[in-house]
């Protein structure tokens, strides 16, 4: 997670050189972090419901497929969807298993793929429209617009952190909530991290050495070949999908359209990539469109559909080895 969706985080403003790569590493690591821990559960429901996998190897097998097809793209230079490899993975087991995919979570969770990237696209558009807007009323000297567009990258890259953290955490230990190990740690008389909360938090201390080690490759497509980034643009990029990720997340955001008799979004782990991908081609298509590397566009489209269904291959597999060849349990009845 953190070497494919790092990308989509800071990926921008590195390829913009508006940040360093350790800098924003950095912070993006330790938002991840943070955002794994406290609200890294919310999503991890709706995932389950897809499939409840009970047996701990089942979990490994299944976790380890979906990482695997996540690699094998990553180290083509396609920064896919952890999202959908993980649903592959999961569905995998239930075709394995003979157990029923559940139909309804798994259209609520693919209905979100298509919703995701327009949302980011009609939110990044509005903010670069409104930007523009606003920079042609105020002369704003260019030596101030760099340091608040540097500033603005550094709020953007830990609330991208925190946002992946919350969103797609679940996509990577989800399926070890029910057969979770770890027992409670007290942190002092404060605070106690329940035995999910450990899990998550190992979550993200994993995901941010993938950050420090393997995300540079994937930013060199988000952050620089996909289009010309000003820095304004590159800011915008990194906050929209921010935004999508916690609106996916967010109870309360789900409340709040129910009070406004609109259909809420469902709390289910969104592909940061899509989101970065809507919003890049929305504000490619405000400038006219002419930008936009299409090819690029669709060879990171392709990774969509083939990473999901390479998961699928690899978890009924690696699942067959687990059971047959290393006699472990695949699911408790």
């Amino acid at each position: 997670m953190g070497a494919n969706d790092a990308s989509n985080i800071f990926g921008t403003a590195v390829g913009t050189k508006m940040l360093r790569f350790s800098v924003a590493a950095l912070i993006a690591s330790i938002f991840i972090t943070l955002g794994s821990v406290i609200s890294g559960q919310n999503t991890a429901d709706t995932l389950n419901t897809l499939g409840s996998i009970n047996a701990l190897p089942a979990a490994f097998a299944v976790s380890l497929s979906s990482a695997l097809a996540v690699f094998l793209m990553l180290k083509s230079g396609i920064s896919v969807s952890i999202s959908q490899a993980i649903v592959g993975g999961i569905v995998g087991w239930n075709l394995y298993t003979d157990n029923p995919t559940d139909m309804t979570a798994l259209t609520k969770i693919c209905s979100s793929w298509v919703i995701c990237p327009i949302i980011s696209g009609i939110i990044a558009v509005c903010l670069y429209l409104g930007l523009k807007k606003l920079l042609h009323y105020n002369k704003m000297h260019i030596l101030w617009q760099d340091w608040i567009v540097r500033i603005g990258m550094i709020l953007t890259t830990a609330l991208g952190g925190y946002a992946l953290g919350a969103n797609n955490m679940a996509n990577v230990v989800g399926v070890f909530i029910d057969s979770c190990i770890f027992t409670p740690i007290k942190l002092g008389n404060f605070y106690t991290l329940s035995s999910v909360q450990v899990l998550f938090l190992l979550g993200g201390i994993a995901a941010s050495v993938g950050v420090f080690t393997y995300s540079k490759r994937a930013i060199k497509n988000v952050g620089k070949n996909l289009l010309a980034f000003s820095p304004i643009v590159a800011w915008i990029v990194i906050l929209s999908q921010s935004l999508v990720l916690i609106m996916f997340s967010s109870s309360s955001f789900a409340a709040f359209l129910t009070s406004l008799h609109l259909p809420p979004l469902p709390a289910v782990p969104v592909s940061s990539t899509q989101a970065v991908l809507g919003a890049i081609v929305g504000i490619g298509l405000a400038k006219g469109g002419k930008g936009i590397k299409w090819n690029l566009v669709l060879k990171l489209m392709s990774g969509w559909v083939t990473s999901p269904l390479i998961a699928l291959v690899l978890s009924y597999i690696t699942l067959s080895f687990m059971e047959n060849v290393f006699r472990q349990t695949i699911i408790i009845p």
